[in-house]
């Protein structure tokens, strides 16, 4: 039984587990997001966070901790110069799940893993939502309005047409 044993095992060995994990990582961080599964991008969350996390603090120690993770040296080195700067302010929750929907041959639950910090059009969207009024919801009577005006400007049409006729 896996009583209180939170890693997801994904069916595969330690090894090709910690492999994958560390390739997925590796190409987060360089193409800052990645189409996986839903279980593999939870897991990869997991994985991915802890080391976001320490690489805030630019250290010789902290780099080598990260190489010993990711192995290579390119994400290493995206990771301290950009992303690191982009996500300093922020206290967690660096990446995000969206669901993309079902994979057509075994319909497997797919998804987007991001960085948050880098997509440019949730950005925009949440920067005009958060600096706009807040507005309550209600109904709209401008429907009724442009009903009720309707049939005079139709009647009014009618007139104007009329007394082009006769002017004729």
């Amino acid at each position: 039984m896996r009583h209180g044993k939170k890693i997801n095992h994904l069916g595969r060995t330690a090894s090709h587990r910690k492999a994958m994990l560390s390739n997925m990582a590796s190409s987060l961080i360089l193409h800052k997001r990645l189409s996986t599964t839903v279980a593999k991008a939870k897991a990869l969350r997991k994985y991915v966070e802890p080391l976001l996390t320490k690489s805030k603090n630019d250290t010789t120690h902290s780099r080598r901790t990260i190489f010993a993770y990711l192995q290579n040296k390119e994400s290493v080195k995206e990771l301290f110069d950009e992303v690191s700067a982009k996500i300093a302010a922020r206290p967690g929750g660096y990446t995000r799940i969206l669901k993309t929907g079902y994979r057509l041959g075994d319909n497997a639950e797919m998804c987007v893993i991001e960085l948050v910090d880098y997509n440019e059009d949730m950005l925009t969207t949440a920067g005009t939502a958060a600096t706009g009024a807040k507005k309550t919801r209600r109904r709209s009577s401008a429907k009724k309005k442009d009903e009720a005006s309707a049939p005079e400007t139709k009647a009014a049409a009618m007139d104007a047409k009329d007394e082009a006729k006769d002017a004729e």
